[in-house]
């Protein structure tokens, strides 16, 4: 039976963290929890879940949850975030998974909540999600939407049922989302050193809607299809304009 420690990364997350620690108390040899410092009920709910909790300031995603897999006592780890718990059939998956003799790296498809809705389209479904690893053999990268990135090429298995993703409570909250993504993708689209022009911030944005409220259906999703839709064009404006501001900022100080 192969063991698996469940990594997970925290902050405030006293809505969403036990129903993500209830859905893999069932597939855990062991749970961590690294926090920056919630001040809410977030450490009180893990303990009483009998996770390791380990308070540590924010790194960004990639070494935050780089330095909570370095904790695992086990080799295999099944990386989830608060806000996700695992469905009955994915956690039956896992269970099969883990009787086996070789495990190999696993994926799954992710299925969002959207304010009470059930996401099917948008490119939004199927979210396939690599999550479960080898500890040695692949690490997180990336600020924005962190990947794992392998040491050598693996074989990944598909595991049935779905990740449930329980993402945005209100609009409001996806609002502010997008100006922090918008600006952590701006930042790194800055420092890369590429030529940003305006007409990026012009062009993109109803491309990606167009994309994602016609050829992937977001129509089919009513209304919170629509805002979704209409909120990814957002964050692609933002990142342009933003990164093509700063890139403005700095010729000007080049100049004086």
């Amino acid at each position: 039976m192969t063991k698996l420690s469940v990594i997970i990364i925290t902050f405030n997350e006293e809505r969403n963290i036990g129903r993500c620690l209830q859905s893999v108390k069932e597939i855990a040899d062991e749970i961590i929890v690294v926090d920056s410092f919630s001040t809410d009920e977030t450490q009180n709910i893990c303990e009483q879940f009998g996770a390791k909790f380990i308070s540590e300031k924010w790194r960004g995603y990639s070494a935050q949850k780089n330095f909570a897999n370095s904790l695992a006592s086990n080799n295999w780890i099944l990386s989830i975030d608060a806000d996700e718990a695992i469905s009955e059939e994915l956690k039956n998956s896992i269970k099969k998974w883990k009787s086996q003799g070789a495990p190999q790296f696993a994926r799954f498809n992710r299925l969002t909540n959207y304010c009470g809705q059930w996401i099917k389209h948008c490119g939004w479904y199927p979210d396939t999600k690599l999550r479960i690893f080898h500890k040695n053999q692949a690490q997180w990268s990336g600020e924005v939407h962190e990947k794992l990135k392998f040491n050598e090429p693996q074989q990944i298995a598909f595991l049935k049922g779905d990740l449930l993703h329980f993402s945005y409570y209100s609009i409001d909250e996806h609002v502010a989302q997008t100006n922090k993504f918008s600006s952590l993708a701006a930042q790194q689209l800055f420092i890369s050193g590429r030529h940003i022009p305006f007409i990026k911030a012009l062009l993109n944005p109803p491309t990606i809607f167009l994309r994602k409220y016609i050829i992937n259906g977001g129509f089919l999703d009513g209304y919170y299809g629509y805002v979704i839709c209409r909120l990814a064009a957002l964050q692609t404006f933002l990142k342009y304009f933003k990164a093509w501001q700063m890139q403005k900022e700095r010729k000007k100080e080049n100049k004086s």
